[in-house]
């Protein structure tokens, strides 16, 4: 492997000697550890989560969409600061006052899904609309997704907030 080559330097009164070290094996002991570590490293998967997303539908069709209506649905705004807010409005009748909020702790938002579902004039056409906001974070998309299964409702939709939205949500969190 590696070899001590001594040399003699003659001249003065002392004789010194000279060790020079062949590293050249080292190299070859380098890649060898190098790949040693690669093959018994245990690479981590990246976690992702199942949408659920419908298959694609070779023949698509015109489809028959059923007016889902303000009590058929609830809408969920992500804000900042783990701030979650839901109403059951639409643009005209959307105020301050029937804009809530609520939070992540416990089933809170499992409970609400369950009155809005039961409350709702046509149960078969209950959905879920989640609208995260520029502030939102994604531990808090992550945890009103785990809501809606735990929920086990399978009518839900991601969209952008709407800028009737936007305007109650900022008077709300000033």
């Amino acid at each position: 492997m590696a070899e001590v080559i001594a040399q003699e330097k003659q001249g003065g009164k002392q004789k010194k000697k000279l060790i020079r070290v062949d590293m050249t094996p080292m190299v070859d002991l380098g890649f060898l550890l190098i790949t040693f570590f690669m093959f018994t490293t245990n690479f981590t998967k990246p976690n992702v989560m199942d949408l659920g997303l419908p298959a694609k539908d070779p023949n698509p069709r015109p489809i028959n969409t059923p007016y889902i209506g303000d009590q058929n649905q609830v809408t969920f705004i992500l804000g900042k600061d783990n701030r979650v807010f839901y109403h059951q409005s639409n643009e005209k009748d959307l105020t301050t006052g029937n804009l809530k909020e609520t939070d992540f702790s416990g089933v809170k938002i499992s409970k609400i899904i369950s009155e809005a579902y039961k409350n709702a004039p046509v149960p078969e056409n209950f959905t879920i609309i989640v609208k995260p906001t520029d502030e939102a974070n994604y531990k808090n998309f992550v945890d009103i997704l785990d809501n809606i299964a735990i929920s086990k409702k399978e009518k839900y939709g991601i969209t952008d907030i709407k800028p009737w939205e936007e305007k109650i949500y900022t008077e709300l969190i000033r």
